[in-house]
């Protein structure tokens, strides 16, 4: 049987309200990818294009820190990855945390949230990022996604 765990970087609460309804729908446990240096309100400002995460973005080699690494990832065989969206991809602390563990073999699952900006192209960059991932379509959801929502879009991944 394949061992799972979600895994999730929150930075206003939404992306975790999420990843806690997946960790249940799928009886996974929860790991929380948390930044060295945590994200104020005004580094998260997307209409300053001098804020962090606009530079972040914006910036290929931006990799933030991450506090702690995940105990025994090689236990894992998938992963239900959730972040934000931010202009249309994923967060770079997620390619930081990609790019520290060891994925070949692993099953990548993203979800990911936003109120109103699509997906677009996140899958493409992480496939980029982790290319020896079998890293799956992602789908986006709102705070509001329901747990039987969740359970019929899991159903769908055949892991």
């Amino acid at each position: 049987m394949r061992k799972g765990i979600t895994v999730f970087f929150s930075a206003t609460g939404i992306t975790r309200k999420v990843a806690e309804k997946v960790a249940r729908v799928t009886g996974t446990g929860l790991y929380e990818i948390v930044p060295e240096v945590p994200y104020s309100k005004a580094d998260l400002n997307w209409n300053d294009k001098q804020s962090r995460s606009s530079r972040e973005t914006n910036d290929p080699a931006a990799r933030p820190a991450i506090q702690s690494s995940l105990d025994d990832f090689s236990a894992y065989d998938v992963i239900y990855l959730g972040f934000p969206i931010w202009w249309y991809r994923e967060p770079k602390i997620i390619d930081t945390f990609l790019e520290s563990e060891n994925l070949s073999g692993k099953t990548i699952i993203p979800f990911v949230t936003s109120g109103s900006s699509p997906i677009g192209d996140t899958v493409t960059y992480l496939k980029q990022i982790a290319p020896s991932a079998d890293i799956r379509d992602g789908k986006r959801f709102t705070a509001s996604v329901t747990e039987d929502e969740l359970r019929d879009w899991i159903a769908g991944k055949s892991v």
